[in-house]
Order: C-alpha cells, then sequence, then structure tokens
C-alpha cells in the first residue's frame, strides 16, 4: 500500500497529506484490511514525498521512492491485553503477539499509555508516552559535551563523567575492519555493517550508564539541563582542512549526538526541563573566564588549563564550559519565568555573567 501510494504520489506530484489521501485513497481499496491501515500507509507515503520534494529543493538528486522493508505500523485499532498486543488483520480476527516481562512493567507504569507499535520481520517497536507534571526548577547544570568526557555542572558544584571507554571501542572496532583484507567488497561491507552496529550498540551501553546519572543528579538537585548547540561540528574535521586522517577519524567517531539524545529523552521522560541554547549563544564558551568575561589564555604546558591574567588563576577548560553554558541557559530560563532583567551600564541589578568564587575552578581537581 506504501509503494502503490508513492507511485499515485510521484504522478501527481502529490506530496502533502491532504492531498495524497484524496487521490490515493479510494484505489486502496483493492487491499484487504482495515481502512484505517490505508491511512497509515498513506501518511507514511506522504512523509517520504515530503523529505524527497525537500532534497530537490535544496538542489541533491533523489531517485525515485520505493519501499523494500516489509513494515507494518498503525496507531488504531490494537489493544494491549493478558500480557500480548492485539492487531485486527480482518473483520473478526486478531493477531496476539506476546510482550516480554519488560515491556508490560514499563507500559503497566502510572500515566503511561501506548501510542502506536510497528512491526517488522523480527521485531516489534511500541511507542508510549508519559504524562509527567515538570519538575520546578531552581538553577540550571550546564552539559559540556567532549571527546572523552562529560563535564556537567555549574558555579556551586562540577562532575566530571569518563566517557573513554567509548574512543576505546571505536579504535578496536577500527583496527578490526582493517585487518580483513579479502578483496570482496561485499563481504568487507557486511562484516564491516557487523561490526558498526556492535560499535554502535557498545556506545549506547556506556552512554546509558553516564546520562542515567547525569539526570539522576539534575533530578534530585532540582535544575534544569542546559546543552550547547555543535551539530555542525563535523565540517571542521574533513579532507582538505590541513588535518592528519587518524585525527579526523577520531574526531568523527565521536558521539555527541547520541549523548544529547539520551539526555534529552531521560530528562523529558521524568519531567525535567532541557534548554538548547543556540550556536550565536554558545560562542567562545571554553575560553571566557566565567567570573570576569576576559578571555583566557592557553599554554603548551598546560594542555587542559587556561589561564586568566585578570583573575590570577588557572582554569580547568572543560570546566570553565560547563559553567558558561550553565549560566547562559539560566538567562534563558529566567526570562522564560519572566524574572530576567536586562544588565546597562548603571543597572544596579547584577551582571549578566554572575561572579564565580576563583578558587572553585584553580584547582585542576573536579569533584
Amino acid at each position: 500500500m506504501v509503494n502503490e501510494a508513492l507511485r499515485i504520489g510521484i504522478a501527481n506530484d502529490a506530496s502533502s497529506l491532504r492531498k495524497l489521501s484524496l487521490l490515493s485513497y479510494n484505489q486502496l481499496a483493492q487491499y484487504d484490511s482495515p481502512s484505517y491501515y490505508k491511512l497509515c500507509a498513506i501518511s507514511r507515503a506522504a512523509g517520504i514525498l515530503a523529505a524527497r520534494k525537500k532534497s530537490i529543493m535544496r538542489g541533491f538528486h533523489a531517485r525515485e521512492p520505493y519501499a523494500v522493508r516489509s513494515q507494518f505500523m498503525s496507531c488504531y485499532g490494537f489493544k494491549i491485553k493478558n500480557g500480548g498486543l492485539e492487531i485486527p488483520i480482518s473483520r473478526g480476527r486478531r493477531l496476539s503477539i506476546a510482550l516480554t516481562k519488560h515491556t508490560q512493567y514499563a507500559i503497566s507504569q502510572a500515566g503511561v499509555t501506548v501510542r502506536s507499535f510497528t512491526l517488522t520481520r523480527t521485531r516489534l517497536s511500541l511507542c508510549i508516552a508519559r504524562d509527567t507534571p515538570t519538575i520546578e526548577c531552581n538553577s540550571t547544570t550546564g552539559v559540556d559535551r567532549n571527546l572523552r568526557n562529560l563535564t556537567v555542572g555549574n558555579d556551586d558544584k562540577t562532575h566530571y563523567y569518563d566517557t573513554s571507554e567509548t574512543m576505546r571501542i571505536a579504535k578496536v572496532t577500527t583496527r578490526i575492519i582493517h585487518s580483513f583484507k579479502r578483496n570482496d567488497i561485499r563481504i568487507r561491507k557486511v562484516v564491516a555493517s557487523k561490526y558498526g552496529r556492535r560499535r554502535a550498540t557498545r556506545t549506547r551501553c556506556v552512554l546509558h550508564n553516564v546520562t542515567k546519572k547525569i539526570i539522576a543528579a539534575a533530578v534530585q538537585e532540582r535544575t534544569a539541563i542546559v546543552l550547547e548547540n555543535i551539530s555542525g561540528i563535523r565540517s571542521l574535521y574533513r579532507k582538505g582542512n590541513g588535518q592528519g586522517p587518524k585525527y579526523r577519524c577520531r574526531m568523527n567517531q565521536w558521539s555527541f549526538g547520541e549523548a544529547q539524545r539520551q539526555i534529552e529523552y531521560k530528562a523529558r521522560w521524568v519531567g525535567l526541563p532541557v534548554i538548547r541554547l543556540y550556536r550565536r549563544e554558545t560562542r567562545g564558551s571554553s575560553v571566557t573566564c566565567p567570573r570576569c568575561g576576559e578571555r583566557l589564555q592557553s599554554d603548551r604546558n598546560h594542555m587542559r588549563e587556561l589561564w586568566c591574567w585578570k583573575c590570577e588563576n588557572w582554569m580547568d577548560r572543560d570546566v570553565v564550559a560547563a559553567v558558561n553554558i550553565s549560566w547562559r541557559g539560566r538567562l534563558r530560563f529566567d526570562r522564560s519565568k519572566g524574572g530576567a532583567v536586562e544588565a546597562v551600564k548603571g543597572n544596579p541589578t547584577p551582571t549578566v555573567i554572575p561572579g564565580v568564587d576563583a578558587p572553585k575552578l584553580a584547582s585542576p581537581s573536579i569533584s
């Protein structure tokens, strides 16, 4: 049904859901299935056509879409009954699929509702939603994502989470893939895909343990999570930028997007606010002194520390970035509640960057 809707949409240049539904709903009557499955197929086809149209408008070459993988998804007609998922397949007939104990426990929690399901040849996925009251936060905590660590905190307390295991996993996977010398691109592609999935699974597991601790600490301290926007950082590590292949490979294996995804969905699951700063708001966050606002200086003998000539202190650059991100997110957070004021000359209110005790950032050790 999806491919039939795609064919009709391409023939009539229709990418909107309304237009595609009017054109293809009657032609899908030849399929013996409930009507809401036809609507779901049309909705999926409309999403594929809309993405194709956007690619063409941006100047990219887009092939004619065709759904290859068998996929059955719907948000209508199903029931959770007797520890299983019952799906209507025809008039008076239902297919029952047993659910695991973990799935039953997850959907049985208070406030959790099952919105839709997706069934493939080997997997059943449930889309669930939870109505969670928003936690009233009294402060913010910044998250600075680095290659080998996640530094989380504000001017009161900063914590360092080691994620170097993800880089070790990526290095081992690359070495294993390069060790296969068979001159058959098909076999090498299968092997690379297998170990790539293995690496992604192990990386997610490591980041899951770290992000779970971050969210638990934020809930206990009632602080909102502040994240910086580094989505375009991949463009800095491309061929021709004057960098070596090993360095580019190491930087492009950085799983900063997965860490952000886990932090965001876990925070929303418990009702914790998440603030995503714009790129202009986080400019110079790791080289600006959080106390006086001066630009910090680097030294070859102190690789991860920066010197402030005005405060006369050495500061860890990861801690500096986390504190700056926290304060810049605090401005956005207070403005959303109507408590922020504009800082101008002569205003008796505190400065935009509140003072931080210098001894807290002077020591290279992190709590």
